[in-house]
């Protein structure tokens, strides 16, 4: 049997659920069940599914097991990820059904792409990448490993995105040029609704339209 866990059990975690639900299903995979990991979660069920901890996942007899990583902060998907592949677990990649993929695009293990997610053409997507729903990424982009793409994010043509940084809802990554794509640096946040023309540096925390380093005094 094949044993696939959803790695957090609060919210996303819960709207990530019934897409790999209905994945499995479509795919007909054979004898399988699905089940929340999560070590902060005492509750026996959620939404009908069994909530185990790491360990009694790890204990539960199965010819395969899968996690995908349901959690927002990159730091901790990061270090959660390192420890399944320690443990000699694979990964499970989430696609919606109604996400579109279009020409050329490759995505890193352990990805989830939420529903009416678009992909256009030319894409290179690093590890455990989240895309929340109705986000995009056009042509020519690069995005980086555990990077996190919050509902509704637009990230236009010829964008860099490095690992660990996170879009926030509704912003909108300005168009860069083959020669100089825009740069999202490494561990940088885009603020919800920010509009980003210019590339911001490793780190940085940019709210606003146009997108401005975000006063912290």
């Amino acid at each position: 049997m094949k044993l696939i866990g959803i790695y957090g059990s609060s919210g996303f975690g819960r709207e990530v659920m019934p897409l790999a639900r209905a994945q499995l299903n479509a795919a007909e995979v054979g004898p399988y069940e699905i089940v929340f990991v999560d070590d902060g979660d005492s509750s026996p069920r959620r939404n009908g599914h069994r909530v185990l901890s790491y360990a009694q996942f790890l204990e539960e007899p199965a010819g395969t097991k899968q996690l995908s990583f349901a959690i927002a902060a990159s730091q901790v998907r990061e270090r959660l990820a390192k420890n399944a592949g320690r443990d000699g677990i694979g990964f499970f990649d989430v696609l919606a059904e109604n996400a579109t993929i279009l020409d050329d695009v490759i995505l890193g293990a352990g990805s989830i792409i939420c529903p009416f997610v678009t992909l256009t053409s030319s894409i290179r997507i690093g590890k455990h990448f989240h895309a929340n729903i109705y986000s995009y990424v056009a042509h020519d982009c690069v995005i980086g490993d555990y990077v996190t793409f919050a509902p509704g994010v637009k990230c236009n043509g010829n964008v860099l995105v490095e690992d660990h940084a996170y879009i926030g809802t509704g912003a909108v990554l300005k168009q860069g040029r083959p020669d100089a794509p825009l740069v999202i640096g490494r561990g940088a946040v885009v603020g919800m609704g920010a509009v980003v023309t210019r590339s911001v540096p490793p780190g940085a925390t940019v709210v606003g339209n146009p997108a401005r380093p975000l006063d912290r005094s």
